[in-house]
């Protein structure tokens, strides 16, 4: 969410990064709208402010006609209307800051400013590892997957619907594999700290990260409890520490998080739908971090590395793309993509977005750090990406690692946890 003073004072550098995001004609009269109850708000303010003055001063001069044994009646009568009118502007006051959070809810974070405007085809490819795999003869992760027993999509379906997989037998192993291997490779190597949370969260946790209001309807929802299945660890993640004041020395703060996801992908149907490719429940690791302002594009980097790390460990060519700022999910300030080469399907699929959200979650969260003792508190600076998400990482590596007598070959890094070296 963005501070209501620096929309205030600087209203024109918000409408820009709305105009680099392609949405300035669709939310930029909110600016305006928010920009016009802000001056209500402060009017609304100062009137009940000056009618608790003249309240106060009724009051002290009806205690002093009472000592002085002299009539009070007229201030009296002049302190209850003071009273009621208060209460009157109290409450058009916070209909007033109701309607401006709201408003402020809707729009998105502004774009870093080497973001690239435009949409989906204006990102700027950074650089890529491996080299990736000619797929004319392969085949496609869902015959493989299938063939080899380790897929079960119709009985999937059967259960809950489209949208959702059955791993079996060898499928299971690697799901369990993957997941310990990044875990490990994260805590080990990279310093993280593991946590394991509720796959359900509350409205406030929901509404820190940026998921509520604005995408209430791409999650799956508990409604007699107002409890959501969370999307990403990202939710509940970034919440342990809604709320708090941390210390300078805890920063950064750096968390590995496996849950399972849950996506309704609203106005998403009929879009790569196939195999692995878009499904409605799937597991994940998360890596969130928190720091401070002056850390946070360093931090960025660092945590972008370590999602490629787990890529170069399964040997999958990836690539890294900027995304432009119409691309950029709307908590976030910058989004690295990485994108892995999956030969079957002939395409590029994104297995981690790694963002940097700036101050905009933790100001919703309420997640601050005081920088020296004395010193006044400061909002945190938040990210967050994939290291990684499974099912695309899965298809990939079934369709890069295949072999012409329809095996998988394992990479080395993950034979310790799978317990072989072949999928067969």
């Amino acid at each position: 969410m963005h501070d209501l003073r620096a929309l205030r004072d600087n209203a024109d550098a918000i409408r820009d990064g709305l105009r680099r995001r392609g949405k300035l004609d669709a939310l930029g009269p909110i600016v305006d709208r928010a920009l016009a109850a802000d001056v209500e708000r402060r009017t609304l303010i100062q009137a009940v402010e000056e009618r608790k003055a003249a309240r106060n001063a009724a009051s002290q001069e009806v205690a002093r006609r009472k000592k002085a044994r002299e009539s009070a009646d007229d201030l009296i009568e002049q302190t209850r209307a003071l009273g009621a009118e208060i209460a009157r502007l109290e409450t058009e006051l916070a209909s007033a800051e109701a309607e401006i959070e709201r408003m402020m809810f809707e729009l998105p974070n502004s774009p870093l400013p080497d973001v690239p405007a435009g949409g989906e085809d204006d990102g700027r490819l950074l650089r890529a590892w491996g080299t990736p795999r000619e797929g004319n003869a392969l085949k496609p992760h869902w015959d493989l997957g299938t063939a080899l027993g380790l897929l079960d999509l119709a009985r999937g379906a059967k259960i809950a619907g489209s949208g959702f997989i059955v791993f079996r037998g060898i499928g299971a192993r690697l799901t369990r594999a993957l997941l310990s291997m990044m875990i490990d490779v994260h805590v080990r190597d990279h310093g993280y700290e593991e946590v394991w949370v509720p796959f359900l969260v509350n409205r406030a946790t929901a509404t820190t990260t940026g998921q509520l209001p604005k995408f209430e309807d791409d999650m799956y929802v508990v409604k007699d409890d107002d409890l959501y299945l969370v999307p990403t660890a990202e939710v509940p993640v970034t919440s342990l520490h809604r709320d708090e004041m941390l210390d300078a020395a805890e920063l950064p703060k750096a968390y590995v998080c496996y849950t399972p996801c849950f996506r309704r992908e609203a106005g998403a149907h009929g879009k790569d739908t196939r195999g692995l490719l878009r499904v409605h429940q799937f597991d994940k690791v998360e890596l969130v971090r928190l720091t401070s302002p002056e850390d946070a594009a360093e931090q960025h980097e660092l945590l972008t590395s370590h999602a490629e790390k787990v890529l170069q460990l399964l040997e999958l060519p990836y690539r890294v793309k900027l995304l432009a700022a119409g691309d950029t999910g709307f908590s976030s300030a910058k989004t690295y993509d990485l994108e892995v080469w999956a030969p079957g399907v002939r395409a590029w699929l994104e297995v981690s977005s790694c963002s940097t959200f700036t101050d905009f979650q933790a100001r919703r969260g309420g997640i601050r750090y005081r920088p020296a003792r004395g010193e006044k508190p400061r909002l945190v600076h938040t990210l967050n990406g994939s290291g990684l998400a499974l099912p695309r990482t899965i298809a990939a590596l079934l369709e890069h690692h295949q072999r012409p007598d329809g095996s998988v070959a394992v990479p080395a890094a993950l034979r310790p946890y799978l317990g072989a070296d072949t999928l067969a």
